[in-house]
């Protein structure tokens, strides 16, 4: 390991003259690359250096130790021993950590997408709830949150969102979030008081930029038609509205929530650009062929990574059996027991492979 860290700290000069380099600045997608990758060295290089400074007060402290006869200083040593002995061994702890291959997307913007699943209206209005709890934690990050397409009930719930979740680091955070979400409580229009079990679906990806995916217009058809449901008199009145179909694949995005056909024509782009590029991502790493289902499954009330009991007042997250009885604070956009949680037994699972 101490081979690989004084590999990888020797990089940082040579990363940063790249910076510099003429050839490089002009090129969006290796001045990106170079960057991330110094980003990315520095926290190593910074707790490497404090790893090498513990490590050798930690051989002074040991031989003044052996070789300190005043009983006084004697004990003063070995009390700096133990402290510095379980101060190196967390930094190690550390090192190991930041090692471990980063996710290259973990920096990267994300498109979410929040569906209704089973449960009828109900599913519906917790959709409603699901993304309004999302939209108060990116809040309190201040990430920029933007809906690119929303389909809601007459009732006040949310059959399917899409939204842009702009802020550096969101995928890192909200990658965890990706499956079913169940929510048990009794309906405002259940006389007997039963409680009802419906359930969202949740898929999050990464933003692609265009370099990393390349869209040939000819795989495109892109047809306009007059927008539906609320909107203004210019909404409702020309064709703004666009549907976009990805040839080769079959994918299909529509949107439209502006009054501008451009600005819908861009958005749908962003989703088909997100999804082609997930759906890459996942053929890489040779899992099934379709992201989004590998994600959210059926939206059937039996699959599910999280269950929200209103009747007790409690959240589960089934994947790590953690419980917090507090689900108004989480519907308040308290995600970071779980996130953290989640982020915590991924770099476990890394480190044992």
């Amino acid at each position: 390991m101490l081979d690989k860290l004084e590999d990888l700290v020797a990089k940082i000069p040579e990363l940063e003259r790249l910076l510099l380099d003429p050839s490089v600045t002009g090129n969006q997608r290796e001045m990106q690359r170079v960057g991330r990758e110094l980003a990315e060295l520095r926290p190593i290089a910074d707790a490497y250096g404090r790893y090498l400074k513990t490590k050798r007060e930690l051989e002074e402290n040991r031989e003044m130790l052996e070789a300190e006869a005043d009983p006084e200083l004697k004990a003063m040593a070995r009390e700096e021993v133990l402290r510095l002995t379980e101060d190196k061994e967390r930094l190690e702890q550390e090192l190991k950590i930041l090692l471990i291959p980063k996710d290259p997307n973990d920096d990267k913007n994300i498109l979410i997408e929040i569906r209704a699943g089973a449960g009828g209206e109900e599913a519906s209005l917790f959709a409603t709830e699901l993304f309004r709890a999302y939209s108060m934690y990116a809040d309190a990050r201040r990430w920029k949150v933007e809906i690119m397409l929303r389909n809601e009930t007459g009732l006040g719930g949310t059959r399917e969102v899409i939204a842009m979740i702009e802020g550096h680091g969101a995928y890192s955070r909200f990658k965890f979030e990706k499956g079913v979400h169940r929510v048990q409580r009794v309906p405002a229009t259940e006389a007997g008081g039963r409680i009802h079990t419906s359930t969202v679906t949740v898929a999050v990806m990464p933003e692609a930029e265009e370099f990393d995916v390349q869209i040939s217009p000819e795989d495109l058809r892109i047809d306009v038609f007059r927008s539906s449901g609320p909107g203004g008199q210019s909404v409702n009145t020309t064709d703004s509205a666009v549907r976009i179909t990805h040839i080769p694949t079959g994918m299909v995005v529509q949107c439209q929530d502006e009054k501008s056909q451009l600005k819908n024509k861009n958005k749908a782009l962003k989703i088909l650009r997100s999804r082609l590029y997930d759906a890459e991502m996942e053929k890489r790493a040779a899992e099934r062929a379709d992201l989004r289902r590998s994600q959210v499954g059926t939206g059937e009330r039996s699959e599910r990574i999280r269950t929200y009991n209103f009747p007790q007042n409690r959240v589960t997250d089934h994947r790590i059996g953690l419980t917090v009885h507090q689900l108004s604070s989480v519907l308040s956009g308290s995600f970071d027991p779980f996130m953290d949680a989640l982020t915590a037994q991924d770099q476990v699972e890394a480190l044992r492979k």
